[in-house]
């Protein structure tokens, strides 16, 4: 039987119908990033009307393809923390309408937790991907950057987060600064791959120190110093080279820091396993260095096909079929949190 997800966390609409064992029977997203675009970044206010138009038309054209009625699933995933409050609320309400109408369990879920499960979904019914702890993930997204370790199912030490801006953010901040507009990390990571990485020398924050902590507002301050200093040059029109260049110098400044830093504890810790989630795990570079830790390393990396790096609600429905499956769940009383709440996560 299936779980309903549904992820509204912020400004793309998703939802999908998944198994306990990580089987995905479908997955839609509706992405906004053309309404955002002129804008430069995401207005919370347009992403939460977009929800509302269009949550239940999503849900009812899923089931109606796949020919499936509301007692033929198990129960409904919703994201309900972190996250931004209008956008979680249309999701989270309704969730409850639906199974309060529906008569089914409804359970709301950590969206950092679902970026933790996404590398473990698969359209493919026959292949079963047995979770291995305990395991190292790296979390890397607009809004988040956390390093942890894993025991079991439920169970996330954060060895370390960034103390200011996330690498996503920077990547985007960058994009925006240097006129390839939004959203940032794509078109950054693009361009970068026609760029000398060695052409500028970016600042690698807290790349030596001895805790798991990240920071990249110092990054990002440089990389906006860096452009002001070349802006006679940016202006003219050949100056794709130029852009090439600083897109390759500043995203490796990045990956070198979150790469040596999962390293660093892959051997402290020698995890049976690891995984980068979320979506900045789509970027080129950084998949090919952790590639190359965990050959060096002989500790097998697991990365989320690419449709599930970025927000989906296959990794919630998953994440809620675990915890329905251990007989969690909520009650109508639920309320969204911008933030995770201090059980989600510990720090000892």
């Amino acid at each position: 039987m299936f779980v309903l997800g549904i992820e509204t966390s912020c400004d793309d609409t998703a939802v999908a119908l998944v198994d306990k064992n990580g089987f995905v029977l479908d997955s839609r997203r509706w992405t906004m990033d053309k309404d955002h675009i002129p804008f430069g970044g995401i207005i919370p206010e347009r992403a939460s009307r977009n929800h509302l138009d269009l949550l239940v038309p999503m849900i009812d054209k899923m089931l109606l393809d796949h020919k499936l009625k509301p007692s033929s699933l198990r129960g409904i995933s919703v994201t309900n923390r972190p996250g931004l409050l209008g956008s979680l609320i249309v999701g989270l309400v309704t969730a409850k309408t639906l199974a309060l109408s529906w008569n089914m369990p409804f359970i709301g879920v950590n969206h950092l937790e679902g970026h933790l499960l996404s590398a473990w979904l698969s359209e493919d019914q026959e292949l079963k991907k047995e979770m291995s702890f305990p395991q190292i993930s790296l979390i890397v997204s607009g809004g988040h950057t956390h390093l942890l370790y894993i025991k079991e199912f439920g169970s996330y030490k954060v060895l370390g987060k960034t103390r200011d801006d996330a690498i996503g953010e920077a990547l985007d901040k960058f994009s925006n600064i240097v006129g390839l507009g939004f959203p940032g990390g794509p078109k950054v990571d693009e361009e970068s791959q026609k760029g000398n990485p060695k052409a500028f020398n970016f600042p690698r924050p807290m790349l030596r120190d001895s805790n798991y902590d990240f920071s990249f507002s110092g990054l990002k301050a440089a990389g906006a110093r860096k452009v002001e200093e070349l802006k006679e040059e940016l202006s003219n029109e050949l100056s794709i080279n130029l852009v090439q260049d600083l897109c390759a110098s500043y995203l490796t400044a990045g990956v070198d820091v979150l790469v040596s830093k999962t390293k660093k504890s892959l051997m402290e810790y020698r995890p049976k396993v690891f995984s980068v989630v979320g979506g900045v795990s789509a970027n080129s570079l950084l998949r090919n260095e952790m590639k190359k830790i965990s050959s060096e390393l002989s500790i097998p990396l697991l990365i989320p096909d690419l449709k599930y790096c970025t927000d989906n609600a296959a990794m919630i429905a998953y994440a809620g079929a675990l915890r329905i499956k251990k007989g969690e769940v909520s009650d109508l009383g639920l309320k969204p949190k911008a933030r995770s709440l201090p059980k989600d996560f510990s720090y000892e």
